[in-house]
C-alpha cells in the first residue's frame, strides 16, 4: 500500500480490473471522503423469476461500494471482511444505485453502511436494502 491515496481515477481503474463487475456494466458514480457510489443499469438477464433484480446482485453492489468506500479511509490494498444485507422491497426500476459511506475508520478497519436504491425511468429513488460491512486493509 505504501501511503498511496485512492483517487478517483486510481478507483475507476480498480472498478475496470474487475470482469465481473465490466460484466454487470458498473459504474463508479461519486468516490471521495464523503465515500462512494456504484450504479448499473438493471437488464433483464439480471432479474429474478418474478421480475425483480436478483437479490445476488443487490448483494454484489454492496459488497463492491461497502469496499471502495472503505478505500477512501484505507487506501487502495483492501478486501471486504464481511458484511449483512437486509432487503426492504424487491427491486424493480431502471437503474441500481448503491451509495456507501464510512462510519468508524482505523488504521486496518473500516466499518460503513451501503443504501441500495432503485431509480426508475424519471431518476427518482426507492431504497431497497441497507448493508453494513467491514473492510479490512491488506498488508504486503
Amino acid at each position: 500500500m505504501g501511503g498511496m491515496e485512492l483517487t478517483l481515477e486510481l478507483a475507476e481503474k480498480v472498478l475496470a480490473s474487475q470482469p465481473f463487475s465490466v460484466l454487470l456494466g458498473t459504474r463508479l458514480t461519486a468516490f471521495g471522503a464523503e465515500g462512494a457510489t456504484l450504479e448499473l443499469d438493471i437488464r433483464e438477464d439480471l432479474r429474478q423469476q418474478n421480475g425483480y433484480l436478483h437479490g445476488g446482485v443487490l448483494s454484489y453492489a454492496a459488497d463492491n461500494a461497502i469496499t471502495f468506500a472503505g478505500g477512501t479511509a484505507l487506501g487502495p490494498a483492501v478486501l471486504t471482511g464481511g458484511f449483512t444485507i437486509t432487503y426492504l422491497r424487491p427491486a424493480a426500476g431502471a437503474v441500481l444505485r448503491a451509495v456507501a459511506r464510512v462510519a468508524h475508520a482505523s488504521k486496518r478497519q473500516a466499518t460503513c453502511t451501503c443504501e441500495l436504491a432503485v431509480l426508475d425511468e424519471d431518476g427518482v429513488a426507492t431504497l431497497c436494502a441497507i448493508a453494513q460491512g467491514t473492510v479490512i486493509a491488506v498488508r504486503a
